[in-house]
């Protein structure tokens, strides 16, 4: 959350050690989670930086498209035969092998669809606002975009050099 009285400073560093103890270091100073933000173009853990873990809806909203689906099989494999029942040679309308099937597949169909809008939609995909782009990330490295109080700036960028930040610079949003 970034207010007029706050300024943003970002912090490279070449590796993730290095950027887990500036994090550590920084919440000593006072900065807050929700006032750092990692910039990283390797996968890279809420655990393995000590953050707190994400939130996020995908896990329900899977579940959700599974159980849709589920009961869009149930119907397609059950239902639908006894509105429409076709009499051939004395097998029943709806028998269990073929349901499994269908069973199956819809709700793996409808849970992954369900799944890519969840992502889709967590992401905040697509993004218009103007980003915070760190050329360095394509080489590895990982950034620390941090929002401090004017009165603090000096303090921590000679903590984020002493830390082992490559460079600790003032960052402007730009459009990509």
């Amino acid at each position: 959350m970034t207010t007029s009285a706050q300024t943003s400073l970002l912090a490279v560093f070449s590796d993730i050690e290095p950027a887990a103890d500036a994090i550590e270091q920084l919440r000593l100073l006072g900065i807050g989670d929700d006032c750092m933000n990692v910039i990283s173009g390797i996968p890279v853990t809420e655990a393995m930086l000590g953050r707190p873990r994400q939130w996020t809806n995908v896990p329900r909203l899977a579940l959700g498209g599974a159980v849709i689906g589920f009961g869009a099989g149930l119907f397609l494999a059950f239902v639908a035969p006894n509105l429409y029942p076709i009499v051939v040679g004395g097998r029943p309308y709806a028998s269990f092998p073929p349901a499994v099937i269908i069973l199956f597949e819809l709700t793996m169909l409808v849970m992954l669809l369900a799944t890519f809008l969840g992502v889709f939609l967590d992401s905040f995909f697509p993004n218009y606002r103007p980003m915070h782009y760190v050329p360095e990330i394509s080489d590895g490295k990982i950034a620390i975009l941090i929002e401090c109080p004017p009165a603090d700036e000096s303090r921590m960028i000679t903590t984020l050099r002493k830390l082992g930040a490559e460079s600790v610079q003032f960052a402007e949003a730009q459009h990509l």
